[in-house]
């Protein structure tokens, strides 16, 4: 079978020269810059198919005055974000939305104080346009950003009254938490527990502050810590049955921590929900439907709103001088199965 042979690379003259106009429109054309009348823009395109044309990304840049790409910044470690299905589901909103852009998505890690720095480099140095930054424990990385001057969106409600005005998007963790414990009450649940995030985290606070709204005068003990992972649920029931063996339910901050909940009842041989009625929060398909029994949850749209933090960007890289929201919340709602 004979070689293939592959040609030169076709070059911005030879795109112009085929839809006959000058090098300048087809530059404008392929750059992404503006005043080009619609017919000679068409032609520019389709030069570019025929041809198979790919635009110097140098060339661009210096055109759009855009990079083309977005760094999207998580703080937690790497294991954590490719262990728990949450980071993926928003991971996933962000990227479509941003390829519906046309813009690349570049991951950074923020696990320490040398990653601070190192981020603060990279932003600084002008190699993405914007950037969004979500799973935040404290006020450094806000404050980081907002340093380096890039445009961002934080995933989720930063802490009042600290770091810098950054817009964000959030569910209405709250309210949502209440929903829940309402839900137990209802059923007439007596002795309704709570295993709490990680209190480093906005979220975590707003659930507790949720739990508490409907039980102001729950017993202290019936609060235990975890930190959003399945080990810590379970861990964190084994310790509410040990000091409160009446618990008949549990609300548990997320639902990989109420994954770890079932699991530890169901080692105790205590059933699921005529025992203990068990209440997680997220609704993520792949823990909440996979859970024996089906779990009972709080949803809220993770995929929704990652595609909603890069609206909001890009409406900040578009029209700067535009009124943006200095936060969006959106809603959450009790999806009812088997667990309570």
């Amino acid at each position: 079978m004979p070689e293939r042979t592959v040609g030169p690379r076709p070059t911005l003259e030879a795109v112009a020269a085929r839809a006959g106009v000058s090098r300048a429109t087809a530059s404008r054309v392929v750059n992404g810059g503006a005043g080009v009348r619609p017919a000679l823009a068409d032609k520019v395109r389709l030069a570019v198919e025929e041809l198979g044309y790919v635009p110097n990304h140098a060339a661009r840049t210096l055109v759009t005055r855009r990079n083309g790409a977005v760094a999207v910044i998580i703080a937690e470690p790497e294991f954590r974000v490719f262990s728990d299905p949450f980071f993926a589901q928003q991971i996933r909103g962000i990227s479509r939305e941003l390829t519906a852009h046309d813009t690349q998505l570049v991951l950074l890690w923020a696990e320490g104080s040398g990653d601070h720095e190192r981020i603060g480099r990279y932003l600084g140095g002008g190699h993405v346009d914007g950037a969004l930054a979500f799973s935040l424990h404290d006020d450094r990385l806000p404050a980081l950003i907002a340093r380096t001057g890039v445009p961002a969106v934080l995933g989720g409600r930063p802490a009042a009254g600290e770091g810098p005005s950054i817009p964000f998007v959030d569910c209405d963790n709250r309210g949502g938490a209440r929903e829940a414990v309402r839900h137990l009450v209802s059923l007439g649940r007596r002795h309704i527990a709570h295993i709490a995030g990680p209190r480093d985290q906005t979220s975590a606070v707003d659930r507790i502050r949720g739990y508490r709204d409907v039980l102001a005068d729950a017993d202290p003990l019936l609060m235990c810590q975890g930190d959003f992972t399945e080990a810590s649920g379970a861990r964190a029931m084994a310790e509410l049955l040990e000091r409160c063996p009446g618990t008949d339910a549990v609300f548990a901050a997320n639902d990989t921590m109420a994954l770890g909940a079932l699991r530890t009842l169901r080692e105790r041989g205590m059933r699921v929900p005529q025992d203990v009625a068990v209440v997680g929060f997220d609704d993520m398909a792949s823990v909440a439907l996979a859970a024996d029994p089906p779990l009972t949850t709080v949803r809220q749209d993770i995929e929704g709103m990652g595609r909603i933090m890069v609206r909001l960007l890009m409406r900040l890289l578009d029209a700067p001088d535009d009124d943006v929201p200095a936060s969006v919340i959106t809603s959450t709602a009790l999806v009812r199965r088997a667990s309570a």
